[in-house]
């Protein structure tokens, strides 16, 4: 595969998964409740910088290709358990963030991939390891509220 076409899709599939994590904020934002009203606006504000992501992802991309528009199936998949969880119960504050973690967790493990590849244009580069650095900034406070949600 053609360097340009392995960025494409190194690129893309980055695009997919901020979509994926901007719908899966979108989901848990709306089955929040009111004790929980401080995770909405956090995770509204995660929903945002993903989407940020995913315009200057695209934006790359779109000198090279075409760009990704879509979510993951496994996205979709992690969405679906969600609301399995939230039907039996799963919808307290350590359940949240527990599943919140596990969105960071394949977000975090994609970007550094991404990163570790070599495959990236320079200008890619740069903003794929800025947005990793923002993405694990936002993973380890999810982690952290969900570590003092479990005393």
């Amino acid at each position: 595969m053609e360097t340009t076409e392995k960025s494409v899709e190194i690129l893309n599939g980055l695009i997919e998964i901020n979509n994926d994590r901007v719908a899966g904020f979108e989901k848990v934002i709306a089955d929040i409740n009111d004790e929980n009203i401080d995770l909405k606006e956090l995770f509204q504000g995660y929903a945002a910088q993903s989407r940020k992501n995913g315009q200057e992802l695209a934006a790359v991309v779109g000198n090279y290709g075409e760009v990704e528009t879509g979510t993951s199936a496994s996205g979709t998949l992690h969405r679906a358990w969600i609301d399995v969880k939230s039907i039996f119960g799963g919808s307290d504050r350590a359940s949240i963030l527990t599943e919140a973690e596990r969105g960071e967790d394949a977000i975090k493990k994609a970007y550094s991939n991404a990163l570790a590849d070599g495959e990236l244009p320079v200008e890619a580069v740069e903003i794929v390891s800025r947005q990793f650095q923002d993405i694990t900034a936002a993973h380890d406070q999810i982690k952290a509220l969900r570590d003092t949600a479990k005393i």
